[in-house]
């Protein structure tokens, strides 16, 4: 496709909400209206608003003063995979192959290409979409757990993890005051950036990531050793994904129409109920949860954000489709799709984060 053909773009905002989706959807309109004269069509709710045609027009008016905001105005939805979309007939939940629909929708709205902003569920299917259907597509990658390995880093991590340091400074004065064993478990799915980061900055004692299976036994045993040293309390950050040594993940639900249909989540209770079992002192867990992923992004998300959401669009002005931007530190750089979403982006045993957290006594209970 040449530039002089494209005229319309869509966007759409896929899985868990983040910070920064906002900052993106804004950058890709200023950036269409101003630079290329495009018009901009907004989905609804992921791919539930292609599949359902629900959209709307943007203007610059409609973006004006989401730049700070947390969330998308879009709205969005991490169920309604148009090629496995649940249908009920005769009360029954089948699971068709809908997909068609959606290119129909794209064509009644003259699009020329759509900006898929999401994580690696969106992205593959913003992947099949490309490759099954021939839709130009380009993809933005967002998730707070940075488990993409094809950039740097995605948005909304940032924010995330400064929303994590904050809840570890917080309970950094109660576990002192009260000489506890605090938990905090924190999200990342089957990668341990956030957990790992924030232990890092919040100056944690025991840091639990999916990436290093843990002995209970070891953990006890830097608690203990902090007690005897006089240090009556502790700070123990879990990732949800967090595993004992030939154990495994605690899963809280399975939603089998879901992007993740595996919902990790109970790791904090398991070792607050372990901890106090081994070492009698009195300890409690904080699920951080869905906080993660509200509030306003920090400045670094809102530029990265910012600049993914123009690069996106000239991509598509490039005619570079089956693409995704990504960051290539110091710049803004593309990749396949097909590499995007290749494998998880998880934390290297030997990483020089990991080293240097060892290395000024965190234990990561191995």
């Amino acid at each position: 496709m040449t530039t002089q053909k494209i005229r319309r773009i869509g966007v759409l905002t896929g899985g868990g909400d983040c910070p920064g989706l906002n900052a993106v959807i804004r950058a890709i309109v200023k950036t269409a209206i101003r630079e290329y004269s495009l018009s901009v069509i907004g989905f609804e709710n992921g791919f539930g608003g292609l599949i359902q045609n629900r959209a709307r027009e943007l203007a610059e008016k409609d973006v004006t003063g989401i730049l700070p905001r947390g969330g998308t105005i879009l709205g969005t939805t991490n169920r309604d995979n148009p090629f496995h979309y649940p249908i009920t007939i005769k009360g029954k939940v089948e699971f068709r192959d809908i997909s068609d629909r959606a290119i129909e929708n794209i064509s009644i709205h003259d699009i020329d290409a759509l900006i898929v902003i999401g994580g690696d569920g969106s992205l593959i299917i913003a992947k099949k979409l490309f490759e099954e259907k021939g839709l130009p597509v380009v993809g933005v990658p967002k998730t707070i757990d940075n488990d993409l390995s094809a950039t740097d880093q995605t948005f909304g991590f940032d924010t995330a993890l400064s929303t994590a340091t904050d809840a570890l400074d917080k309970l950094h004065t109660t576990a002192e005051s009260h000489h506890r064993v605090m938990v905090l478990e924190v999200m990342g799915r089957y990668a341990g950036w956030i957990a790992l980061q924030s232990g890092l900055a919040g100056g944690a004692d025991v840091i639990l990531i999916p990436e290093i299976p843990y002995s209970i036994e070891k953990v006890i045993e830097k608690i203990l050793e902090r007690q005897d040293s006089g240090k009556k309390f502790s700070i123990v950050v879990a990732a949800e994904g967090a595993t004992q040594v030939g154990g495994e993940m605690v899963v809280k639900r399975v939603v089998p129409d879901s992007f993740d249909p595996v919902r990790l989540g109970g790791i904090g209770n398991v070792l607050v109920n372990q901890i106090e079992d081994g070492t009698g002192i009195e300890s409690r867990v904080t699920v951080l949860g869905h906080l993660q992923r509200g509030g306003s992004p920090t400045a670094f998300d809102r530029v990265l954000s910012t600049r993914y959401g123009a690069g996106a669009v000239n991509l598509v002005m490039a005619g570079h489709f089956g693409k995704m931007v990504c960051l290539r530190t110091p710049n803004i750089e593309s990749v396949d799709l097909a590499e995007a979403v290749g494998e998880l982006r998880m934390v290297p045993k030997d990483s020089d984060l990991v080293r240097t957290s060892r290395q000024i006594g965190i234990s990561f209970g191995d």
